[in-house]
């Protein structure tokens, strides 16, 4: 048989047969048979190339739709980058105009001082920065947009609508550095506003941003939360600018004088904005009597008719 269908005679004679054999089987109606039997061998190849035909096109239709949902992510993201970074922008803007506003009420409050706005450049970081080989030469500043294209001049004193920053000390054509009031080198005539009592104020020094006022009479010349202000003596600075609040009071027997600790009423670390006045009118306000309370009026008590 093998040999036969090796031969060409023989593989046509074999399909000759085979091609009567299916007339026969039709004419016989026996041709459903072969069906079956063709169709139960060749359905379940036929299912599976199907199959891996469907799968095929639902890789790729799933690669598809991984692709779509990425850009749809992207999008969703790039949007959300823009709606947060605009609210950022509003944020700032409505802090922005807060300052600003504060700062305007202030010039319009004290129309007897030459204000000039001013916005801070840069700040030290460390809040300290070595000016010479000795290491404990330590100053604390900020450079500022105001220079002397503005008029601005060593020795003005800078500030915000809460109270003393410090003094300008070097001055560039468009730019100025400011000595923090919260320096060691610093100094500050002050005043106790409740009692009048004079001293001098100065950083504390040692990564503080805390104030120590020094050289205050011994007894109940200072008392925690008071107000401590300029005093004007000196005419470095105008008098009634807040400088801070006492937190601390340090007085032991043996010392000359009372030291009190004071909080700036400035946050110096958080700077953005400030006021260089450029103008001023000197004054010791230590001469002014200090001020007392005034007693309320008691009450009259009238008597009850008798019933």
């Amino acid at each position: 048989m093998l040999d036969l269908l090796r031969t060409r005679t023989g593989f046509i004679l074999i399909l000759i047969t085979l091609v009567f054999i299916g007339i026969g089987l039709r004419a016989t109606g026996n041709m459903g048979l072969v069906q079956d039997a063709t169709f139960g061998v060749f359905t379940p190849v036929e299912i599976f190339l199907i199959d891996a035909t469907n799968g095929v096109n639902n890789l790729f239709g799933g690669f598809q739709d991984v692709n779509k949902l990425r850009a749809q992510v992207k999008q969703l993201q790039e949007q959300l980058n823009t709606a947060v970074i605009d609210s950022v922008r509003v944020r700032e803007l409505e802090i922005e105009n807060s300052e600003l506003r504060a700062q305007l009420e202030y010039k319009q409050a004290n129309p007897d001082y030459l204000l000039s706005g001013a916005t801070v450049l840069e700040e030290n970081d460390t809040r300290a920065r070595v000016i010479s080989q000795d290491p404990s030469a330590l100053v604390n500043y900020i450079l500022i947009d105001q220079g002397r294209e503005e008029d601005v001049a060593v020795g003005m004193p800078v500030i915000t609508p809460a109270g003393l920053v410090g003094r300008v000390t070097e001055v560039g054509s468009t730019w100025a550095r400011v000595l923090l009031v919260n320096d060691t080198t610093s100094s500050v005539n002050a005043v106790v506003q409740s009692t009048r009592a004079t001293g001098v104020i100065q950083g504390q020094g040692q990564g503080s941003d805390l104030l120590i006022m020094r050289y205050l009479p011994l007894g109940d010349s200072v008392k925690k939360d008071d107000l401590i202000l300029t005093s004007g003596i000196g005419g470095a600075f105008p008098k009634r600018l807040v400088i801070g609040q006492v937190i601390q009071v340090r007085q032991r027997d043996t010392d000359l004088f009372t030291e009190a600790v004071v909080r700036p009423s400035v946050d110096l670390s958080r700077l953005e904005f400030v006021l260089v006045m450029k103008k001023f009118t000197p004054a010791d306000i230590t001469t002014e009597p200090t001020p007392t309370p005034t007693p309320s009026p008691t009450p009259t008590r009238v008597p009850t008719p008798a019933q």
